[in-house]
């Protein structure tokens, strides 16, 4: 009884405490003439990188990181209904739009408010947090788009910041293009080069206008800013469930109280911030990667802060987001440091350079560049035949190709087990695209006039795998009377002419036009290092070794007229017989005892060899007059391996370099033609270089074939080829900024601060899209690329492409995992082949840029060849044979692309068109250009035309009006004007495109 007593005695005393409920004071605005710390609550979701987009967003496979974004959304919504002075911003659509599938119509509406009232504040708008070195830029803007679209059409809102935090340097693209374009205010980032912060604090210039482009100047400038160390909080900021920074407590009837200390470290750590930053505001990130699981645990101690900072009174604290800031920023009427260029390359210290990633996973690389050509031409074909509502769409590819942008995807810096998830989801997009391909392609060869309607519906097929000499629709047996049916297509606003290569069976075919006239055609061997790639990667592809082996590519030039096609026929035949010996195909081998020189070429372009040491020696060009001593090699770093710092995903960190020696077994080989001529050249047993020369065209182009790359001896290998030449060009050279501008670089130096030089050559790589260009006194060397690479000029005369990596060690940033790709076949793993393409040029002084331009369009969008069998002439009289979405007479001004043709949901069309040349560029080309929107729809009747921003989300006039205009520094009055296209005249629909400029357009149809 005495114990029962006692207990209920104490109870009793319990319930008699007071009850101190408190409510924190959490209302405070921004406040004049006080520092303001602006506190941005977040969270960074990487969309895949140590888990896949899929197990992040659910939580599982939480062995390898614990995150759940799904957790982290869930949390939010309950964590600012308890206060409406919270706010939070989030970034990832990816995510974002898996769990608004997921909600309840409540949760939808509920969150719907918060968003109306500013407390959720969805920013960036992508699908994802896009890198900016490897991607493209057209994967850039569909990306964006697909995100940006789905906030307004769900919540009437365009997004207003970018907020690239974690990308391991910056775009000039990045600010002009998918900022200002796009009609952000501001653009946010984490990652600049540790020399360019320090001196960028010393001068409070942390924060600039950028001016990224110098074609469209201040017309397209952006406020930009770098954060002062990254896009944490301070340090001891830190509020995650587990995480260890101290907490206010607050309750003085307990032990530990500490309100005054954690008061005096917030106000140390703001006033700190204030001595590197412009203005009394400063912005401080309140999150990190997959923070806000637990929401409350961060809210509840950002409360407090807010609470007893105010009450002290030395700086104001308050809950924000970046457009508050930045509208905060904009108030002050500060002038701010101009930016030119851009961010690139990004070293987080002495002896780490950022640079290694612009190649990590060359094969994924690829694959994206091939798939993102392919949607661009797939959306072209599912607007002519009409998009389908319940039937295979492009979607799936949009969606897969817009995750795949991510800075840890097309990057390269993920786990492998990851990289293999953004390749499976390509696949699967392919896959579904290549319906639509083929079913539009069926409509329209199908001619209402001459078929019945009760034949079957062609079936076509297609040719993914030509890279490893594979193609099953072509690789039939014609003996039987059959004939091959090849619709090309050529996604471009141009009319253009390429030669085409398919794998045969047989010697004995011959190819014919639509016309039925038997046209020129060349036989080229298939060689064994080709055969025994195909072999081993079909088995990896397909699961089975392919049923037939072809002997041959069959090469041919195919023409097809603008956004259009045209038709070519395979059939068995006797192949003409040459008259001429020197003309029928020579076969030149190293091991035959012959003259030393060989010149190769059937056309303007010769190249000359030295065959007795297998080496390119000369390059001539007899239209232009053109000749330089060129030289090309392999040969590959060591990827350093010690304790300080390693090569890997990220880092490039080179240690000795070593040529690639050959193995005893070299081969110099070369088949002529009359379309064109082939060099092989076996370096060694990892290496194979087919070198192309064709009659109608004046560039080389190399085809490499790289790996396994051998690491039995416990090296790490990171493979480059060499360009080089005689040409003075006093440490400069040029590269693009993701396909689009083309930037000045100057070997160890820096624009922007006096560079210290540690790491020559990582330093002085940059990330390589489209290509990359030397010049000198009298001509230009420009290099294309089929994929993004690292680049570079090492030596005055010479450009140098990083092409493959294969390294041992982990660089210490986060993957936790050595950069080394293997192929399994049968529980047998080899190291990654990877074969690739890039295309030389040498021009006279100011004339390069036509090629660069035009022939990299033609790189980025190739003819799509679609193959289908038939028995005798039947076709010709059914199908159609030539096609062009446009008016037959018209094709797009040379110096304009159509980079986006795309039916929507609604029925509307999307459409955008590029100027490619910059100011200044080309004397012809870097002009105003019109296109007339009538004759690019001939065969629809327009009823209104609306201009949009680059994201297709808002009127452009509606954009412009609400355009920031920022001062700066050193400048009086408005800056320079800038010309532009005008309004289109509804009238006459005519399009101006100014250089470097990019319009977007909604069109409805009658």
């Amino acid at each position: 009884m005495a114990i029962g007593a006692w207990i209920l005695i104490a109870l009793v005393c319990i319930w008699c405490v007071e009850s101190k409920y408190m409510v924190y004071n959490t209302t405070s605005k921004i406040v004049p003439g006080k520092l303001n710390v602006h506190l941005v609550a977040h969270t960074h979701d990487d969309v895949g990188w140590l888990k896949t987009v899929d197990q992040y967003y659910v939580g599982s496979n939480n062995s390898i990181q614990g995150a759940c974004v799904q957790n982290v959304l869930d949390s939010i919504v309950p964590a600012l209904l308890a206060d409406k002075n919270r706010k939070f911003i989030y970034v990832e659509q990816a995510f974002f739009q898996r769990w608004w599938r997921d909600q309840s119509e409540i949760v939808q509406e509920t969150v719907k408010q918060l968003i109306n009232s500013g407390q959720l504040e969805l920013i960036n708008g992508g699908m994802c947090m896009h890198d900016e070195a490897a991607p493209h830029y057209i994967d850039m803007i569909d990306q964006t788009t697909l995100g940006h679209r789905f906030i307004k059409q769900e919540f009437n809102v365009t997004p207003r910041i970018g907020w690239q935090i974690d990308p391991f340097g910056h775009s000039a693209v990045q600010a002009y293009l998918l900022s200002a374009e796009v009609g952000f205010d501001s653009l946010f980032f984490g990652r600049i080069d540790y020399q360019d912060r320090a001196k960028r604090k010393d001068e409070k210039s942390l924060e600039v206008v950028w001016r990224g482009s110098k074609s469209l100047g201040s017309s397209a400038q952006i406020f930009a800013g770098a954060f002062p160390e990254n896009y944490e909080p301070p340090s001891n900021f830190y509020y995650e469930v587990n995480d260890d920074s101290p907490i206010v407590q607050d309750n003085m009837e307990l032990f530990d109280y500490n309100v005054p200390e954690r008061v005096n470290e917030f106000v140390a750590a703001a006033l700190s911030q204030a001595n590197i930053t412009r203005t009394n505001h400063v912005m401080w990130t309140m999150g990190t990667d997959f923070k806000y699981q637990y929401a409350r645990t961060w809210f509840r101690q950002m409360d407090k802060f807010i609470h007893y900072v105010n009450q002290d009174g030395r700086v104001n604290a308050l809950y924000s987001t970046p457009s508050i800031y930045t509208d905060a920023k904009y108030a002050t009427n500060e002038a701010w440091p101009l930016k030119t260029d851009d961010y690139f390359p990004y070293a987080d210290r002495i002896i780490a350079y950022w640079t290694g990633y612009f190649t990590s996973r060359p094969g994924l690389k690829g694959y994206v560049r091939t798939m993102s050509s392919y949607y661009l031409a797939a959306r072209q074909l599912e607007f002519f035949k009409g998009r389908s509502k319940v039937g295979p769409n492009t979607n799936y590819l949009a969606d897969a190709l817009a995750i795949a942008q991510h800075h840890d995807a097309v990057s390269g810096t993920s786990k492998q087990h990851v990289a293999d998830d953004y390749a499976k989801r390509l696949s699967i997009g392919y896959e579904e695209a290549a319906k639509v391909v083929e079913t539009s392609l069926a409509s329209i060869t199908r001619s209402s006039s001459k078929s019945d309607a009760g034949s079957p519906v062609t079936k076509f097929q297609q040719c993914l795998l030509l890279n490893i000499s594979y193609c099953l629709p072509s690789e039939v047996d014609l003996s039987n009377g059959k004939n091959l049916v090849v619709v090309v297509y050529n996604p471009l606003g141009w009319k253009r002419e390429d030669v085409i290569r398919i794998p045969v069976i047989d010697e004995n075919v011959i190819v014919k036009d639509s016309g039925g006239k038997e046209i020129e055609s060349q036989l080229l061997p298939l060689q064994n290092a080709s055969l025994a790639i195909r072999n081993y990667h079909s088995v990896a592809y397909l699961g089975k070794f392919p049923s037939v082996t072809p002997k041959y590519w069959l090469a041919f030039s195919a023409s097809a007229p603008p956004i259009g096609f045209n038709t070519y026929f395979i059939s068995r035949g006797k192949r003409p017989v040459v008259a001429a010996p020197s003309k029928s195909q020579v076969v030149y081998r190293s091991e035959e005892k012959q003259n030393d020189v060989v010149e190769v070429g059937p056309g303007n372009l010769k190249l000359v060899y030295s065959a007795n040491q297998g080496k390119l020696i000369r390059y001539i060009n007899s239209r232009t007059t053109v000749k330089e001593s060129v030289g090309q090699s392999y040969s590959f770093y060591s990827g350093a391996d010690n304790i300080q710092q390693s090569s890997g995903a990220y880092i490039f960190r080179p240690n000795r370099t070593y040529s690639a020696k050959s193995d005893g077994q070299a081969s110099f080989t070369v088949f002529r033609g009359s379309l064109l001529d082939e060099v092989h050249q076996r370096i060694n047993s990892w290496t194979y270089q087919i070198t192309r020369v064709y009659k109608g065209k004046e560039y080389a182009e190399f085809e490499f074939t790289v790996g396994p790359i051998p690491i039995n001896d416990g090296i790490g290998k990171e493979v480059v080829t060499q360009i080089s030449t005689h040409m003075k060009t006093n440490k400069t050279f040029y590269t693009d900024s993701s396909g689009r501008d083309f930037i000045g670089r100057i070997r160890d130096y820096r624009k922007d601060w006096n560079l210290e030089v540690n790491q020559p050559v990582a330093g002085n790589y940059y990330p390589i899209n489209l290509g990359m260009y030397i010049k000198d006194e009298s001509k230009e060397l420009s290099i294309l690329v089929d994929r993004s690479v690292g680049g570079s000029s090492i030596k005055d005369g010479q450009l140098e492409l990083m092409l493959h990596r294969r390294l041992l060690h982990d660089d210490g940033r986060g993957v936790a995992e050595a950069l080394n790709e293997t192929v399994c076949v049968l529980n047998k793993c080899s190291g990654l082949t990877i074969v690739g393409k890039y295309y030389l040029r040498i021009d006279p002084l100011g004339e390069a840029a036509k090629w660069r331009r035009s022939f990299g369009q033609e790189i980025y969008s190739p003819f799509l060849l679609a193959i289908t069998e038939q028995e005798g002439d039947g076709w010709t009289n059914s199908h159609v044979l030539s096609f062009s979405g446009m008016d037959p007479s018209y094709v797009l001004p040379d110096n304009v692309a159509m980079i986006t043709l795309q039916e929507l949901d609604d029925g509307k069309v999307l459409l955008r068109l590029a100027h490619l040349y910059e100011i200044g560029e080309d004397k012809d080309l870097s002009v105003m250009a019109s296109v007339q929107l009538k004759k690019v729809f001939a065969n629809k009747k327009i009823n209104k035309v609306t201009e949009m921003s680059l994201s297709a989300n808002q009127g452009r006039a509606e954009m412009e009006k609400k355009r920031l205009v920022w001062k700066v520094e050193g400048t009086s009055g408005e800056a320079p004007k800038v010309v532009r296209g005008g309004p289109v005249d509804p009238a006459t629909l005519v399009v101006e495109l100014a250089p470097m400029e990019i319009r977007t357009f909604v069109i409805d149809f009658d």
